[in-house]
């Protein structure tokens, strides 16, 4: 449980590097056959679950002694056994390492946590079917069993999160054959150009239509290691934006690559709407929030995790704000439109839900009071932010699940609360 103060907090921090990055580096690593360094990589639980995971497959990752790099040597990565491999609470790992795994042969099962194991993973688990590996699951979730080889050939998928599509491409060079991938309904679209530009940096011979909705693949291939420094991590970023939108102060966030394809960066955009000014200096942004902060209608279907830490800034802002085409916010680590919406009426603020939306009556100011946390990081770092307008304390049930994918987040977000 903690306690947080209304405040106006202000200031300069360093980001954390990206999670999706930092996870799609390991998985790469691990199937390179050699040694690869990855720069500046997050140490988070999200990611030491991916590094526990391909540590279970017999690669060997180290990092030296400030952690500011990963080694990782796939030489003899070659696992003769069925195995076990539990992916925490990491669905990023889930969703991308379970078809590189049908690429082995040898029987792989990938299982998580309560909250993992919610997952549906049948779509995907039905994609591998068609291209050849031996699959089994349990009705469509959580542990998942897969067995290669991953022969290729033509599928279709629809893709309510895009680690469906994401997992396929990263899989689909090491397959026998070619892969050709349709995908008639594809969310987060975004997430997909991070998976195409590591393809791109790996020589990977493929095509992607420019809606990333039609993939071809040669199979046959092969990654190569490599050395890359990660990024800074604009869904972690977005905390610290929406505190200086809410709190009308400045935050600068520095560490970020302006021209990082990291979808979430478009909740800069988005903030500019709603009146913050926002400014660039090198790798570094500031956002200024405005004197009121006013509503607007937001499609979030590319940047689905932004919905709570915009829900808390639309609850302080003036007028209606409305969160919508995002209906796979319902199936993260929590249904995060129904819990967001209890929280803010837990705090005063009314809102109401629509399958696919969450609307947020804002009246400029939040009352304070007991909320909760769901076990959802990105939750109790939104609830946390909405301290910077509440009018008394707003306590959370539990703060732990915020080292997810950001483990220094109170730590940082209490060093602007002077």
């Amino acid at each position: 449980m903690i306690s947080l103060e209304p405040s106006a907090p202000y200031g300069s921090i360093e980001i954390p590097a990206s999670k999706s990055q930092t996870i799609r580096a390991l998985l790469i690593a691990s199937f390179a056959r050699g040694r690869s360094v990855i720069r500046h990589p997050l140490i988070s639980a999200d990611t030491m679950s991916c590094v526990s995971a391909v540590q279970a497959l017999g690669v060997s990752v180290t990092f030296n002694e400030d952690r500011s790099a990963a080694f990782v040597d796939s030489s003899a990565m070659n696992p003769t056994a069925a195995l076990t491999i539990d992916a925490g609470n990491s669905g990023t790992t889930e969703y991308l390492l379970l078809p590189m795994a049908a690429t082995l042969s040898v029987p792989v099962t990938i299982t998580g946590d309560e909250q993992l194991r919610k997952r549906p993973v049948g779509p995907l688990a039905d994609a591998l079917r068609s291209l050849g590996a031996e699959v089994e699951e349990c009705g469509g979730y959580p542990p998942v069993t897969v067995r290669g080889p991953l022969k290729g050939g033509h599928v279709s998928i629809e893709c309510r999160t895009s680690q469906y599509l994401s997992g396929l491409l990263l899989a689909s060079p090491m397959a026998e054959g070619d892969t050709v991938i349709d995908c008639p309904l594809l969310y987060e679209k975004p997430y997909v150009s991070l998976t195409e530009e590591w393809l791109k940096k790996e020589g990977i011979r493929f095509t992607l239509s420019l809606d990333y909705m039609h993939s071809e693949v040669e199979g046959r291939q092969k990654y190569k290691p490599f050395d890359e420094y990660i990024g800074g991590d604009y869904s972690s970023a977005s905390f610290f934006f929406a505190a200086a939108a809410i709190a009308g102060t400045e935050i600068t966030v520095s560490g970020l690559d302006r021209n990082d394809r990291q979808g979430d960066k478009a909740i800069l955009s988005i903030l500019e709407k709603m009146g913050c000014s926002i400014e660039w200096n090198g790798n570094a942004v500031t956002v200024k929030g405005p004197e009121k902060l006013r509503g607007g209608d937001f499609d979030l279907n590319a940047i689905p995790d932004t919905l709570p830490v915009l829900a808390v800034t639309a609850a302080a802002a003036y007028g209606d704000t409305r969160l919508g085409n995002v209906p796979q916010a319902r199936i993260k680590e929590t249904d995060r439109i129904a819990s967001m919406r209890e929280n803010l009426e837990l705090l005063g603020v009314e809102a109401e839900e629509e399958p696919d939306a969450l609307i947020i009556h804002g009246k400029g100011r939040i009352k304070g009071g007991e909320v909760k946390g769901f076990g959802d990081h990105r939750i109790i770092m939104a609830l946390a932010v909405a301290s910077c307008g509440a009018d008394s304390t707003i306590t959370i049930d539990d703060e732990k699940a915020a080292g997810v994918t950001f483990p220094s987040f109170f730590q940082l977000f209490g060093s602007l609360r002077r």
